[in-house]
């Protein structure tokens, strides 16, 4: 069994415990939150043992062995070297840092204190991600990636009434490219590498966040193009397009249908059977790489986080986003 804390305790929270379950060598057994009061709520909430609100004295309690952290995007970097620094394996949700620079300084901190570093990215753990992976070689040379993640955010009509709650305030490293546009770009970095350009837009809101955007990715022979948003809905499909086909993904940020549809009207199912818990997948990762203490494995290893996060800190600059983090 790997002995899990978890620092937070909002809804994601929830669903990664709930997922984390399907696994057979999870066990919670802390939680922090900044109440001890809420801490303890949400440990009985979930049969955890123990319940803090110092987040070094949960890594240093000897109770844990990793942690999940679903903090505000602004204190992942703050609270993952915490953890790390006392041996504890860190299983990090998206964006891992608000920055390379920070994405950096906990890579060196995994590296030294020989624990896992693993961002949350669910998407890209999912049987049906494989499935993507094992169909690119059916459509020939491919010529376009194209991904789209528009989701109108429940918490964008408070900020129409003229209340900033914190999935729109870039003091916490918060809005669209951080939340959603991220779902767009890491398969790309994955399936394609680095790309060589990066030309982007965004539509800025008044609170100083980004409310949607897109990204022109050049690569050699083929581009990728990248739309998100927070601020309006769509219902397109994202897709690979190769010279002998495409491959169609109904949802980029957790692929639940796969087909290809060749130049000639064939149509081949893609899809492969899958939880519907879609974070069982990440947790079932990280927890095979703590036990077998491999810190780097496919799909993913530390430095496809930098890639995305050098990425997304171009795209940023482009389109005047900055941070309070980005200057510490």
């Amino acid at each position: 069994m790997v002995r899990f804390g978890v620092i937070g305790t909002n809804w994601i929270t929830d669903a990664f415990i709930q997922a984390a379950k399907e696994t057979k060598d999870f066990k919670l057994t802390a939680v922090y939150s900044r109440t001890l009061e809420r801490a303890r709520e949400f440990a009985d909430k979930h049969g955890a043992e123990n319940a803090f609100d110092d987040i070094a004295a949960m890594a240093a309690s000897g109770t844990i062995d990793a942690v999940y952290i679903a903090s505000p995007n602004r204190y992942h970097a703050e609270h993952a070297i915490a953890c790390m620094q006392h041996g504890v394996h860190v299983l990090c949700e998206k964006p891992l840092a608000s920055n390379a620079a920070e994405v950096r300084r906990m890579a060196e901190a995994a590296e030294r204190h020989g624990v896992v570093l693993m961002e949350a990215l669910k998407s890209i753990f999912m049987p049906n991600f494989g499935a993507i992976r094992d169909s690119l070689a059916k459509i020939g040379k491919v010529r376009r990636y194209f991904a789209s993640y528009c989701q109108y955010s429940s918490r964008y009509d408070a900020f129409r009434a003229g209340t900033v709650l914190n999935a729109f305030n870039p003091a916490l490293s918060n809005g669209a490219l951080m939340d959603l546009g991220i779902y767009c770009l890491y398969p790309a970095v994955v399936l394609f590498g680095r790309p060589q350009e990066v030309k982007a837009n965004g539509v800025m809101l008044s609170s100083g966040a980004d409310g949607e955007g897109s990204l022109l990715l050049r690569y050699p022979e083929m581009e990728g193009v990248i739309q998100y948003s927070k601020i309006s809905n769509s219902s397109l499909p994202s897709e690979i397009q190769g010279e002998d086909g495409t491959i169609v993904i109904d949802q980029i940020s957790q692929p639940s249908r796969v087909e290809i549809r060749y130049r000639d009207g064939r149509v081949e199912e893609a899809s492969v059977p899958q939880t519907p818990y879609a974070m069982t997948y990440e947790a079932q990762a990280f927890i095979e790489r703590v036990q077998s203490g491999k810190r780097e494995s496919d799909p993913y290893s530390p430095s496809v986080s930098l890639t995305v996060m050098e990425v997304m800190d171009e795209a940023r600059k482009q389109i005047g986003l900055k941070y309070p983090a980005d200057s510490e």
